[in-house]
């Protein structure tokens, strides 16, 4: 009977001990979640941004910034920095402000994108949001090329 309350003892005392880990683990991971933000230095461009694209449909919209006069750099699917900065500068030259050449795929170059999109038949709403809509069209815009 003696080894049967050690045993249940020790058990008792190991999920204690556990349930106590748990806890301050839990309250660690929570403490962590509630800290504020760093500085937005630290906040990267997304190295690969295809925007809803696969890779076939991203060659092609290299391909058309290429023929359109705009160095993507690669033609590789991948639509990086060098895509979007050339993106941004044909938007920019034709009218669609695109805002700042960087490379970065925020709602100024999504709006330019909306609005270039626009003049080749596509009704999107031209509010910097990068939605189902402009996800479509965009698909669309690129099923065919290079």
């Amino acid at each position: 009977m003696r080894p049967n309350v050690l045993t249940r003892t020790l058990v008792g005392i190991t999920a204690v001990a556990g349930l106590a880990a748990g806890s301050l683990a839990t309250a660690g991971t929570g403490f962590a979640a509630a800290q504020p933000p760093t500085s937005s230095q630290s906040v990267s461009i997304l190295a690969v941004n295809n925007l809803g694209l696969n890779t076939t449909q991203a060659k092609n919209w290299q391909c058309w910034l290429r023929d359109s006069g705009y160095n993507p750099g690669t033609i590789d699917g991948q639509l990086g920095t060098n895509s979007w900065k050339a993106a941004q500068r044909m938007f920019n030259a034709q009218g669609y402000n695109a805002g700042t050449v960087d490379g970065a795929v925020g709602p100024n170059t999504i709006r330019a994108l909306q609005k270039y999109l626009n003049a080749y038949g596509y009704s999107l709403d031209v509010d910097g949001d990068a939605g189902p809509k402009t996800i479509a069209a965009f698909r669309d815009f690129n099923s065919s090329g290079c």
